[in-house]
């Protein structure tokens, strides 16, 4: 019975460390990777960060205008959601862009998201886009 016992108190002790390891750890602004900051002050450079967060795999960051930027553990951008603001141009791949334009003309890209099959865009008008590598759209949502 005693083994039972120290057996789910050593699974009860490395799930709790395994979930505080999970949890956003909240560091300086100094502290983000070379790179995350580069691209804070290139893309960014008229807001503040209010919070920076490190997680065991990612880094995360919020601004005053409420933008959050993703970034992985190299400091590589991989979602910047600028809430109902548009993502600055610099980061949507041009054919990306010149599709949005051209079929949604009255709306801006508010989201966009790195993806392993290429990118998620979110549209101010709550559409959702899914393109390619090659920046062929290959599925929407509303």
């Amino acid at each position: 019975m005693k083994r039972i016992h120290y057996f789910l108190l050593t699974l009860v002790c490395l799930f709790t460390s395994s979930m505080a390891m999970a949890d956003d750890v909240p560091i300086p602004v100094e502290k983000l990777p070379t790179e995350a900051k580069t691209f804070i002050k290139a893309h960014f450079a008229d807001k503040s960060v209010l919070l920076a967060t490190k997680d065991w795999d990612s880094y995360e960051c919020h601004l005053d205008d409420g933008t959050k930027i993703d970034f992985n553990k190299k400091g590589v951008w991989q979602k910047v959601d600028c809430l109902m603001n548009a993502v600055p141009a610099a980061l949507v791949p041009a054919q990306i862009a010149k599709y949005v334009t051209a079929t949604f003309p009255n709306c801006t890209i508010i989201k966009i998201e790195k993806e392993r099959y290429g990118w998620d865009i979110e549209l101010s008008n709550d559409m959702e886009l899914k393109f390619n590598k090659q920046g062929v759209l290959i599925g929407m949502d509303d």
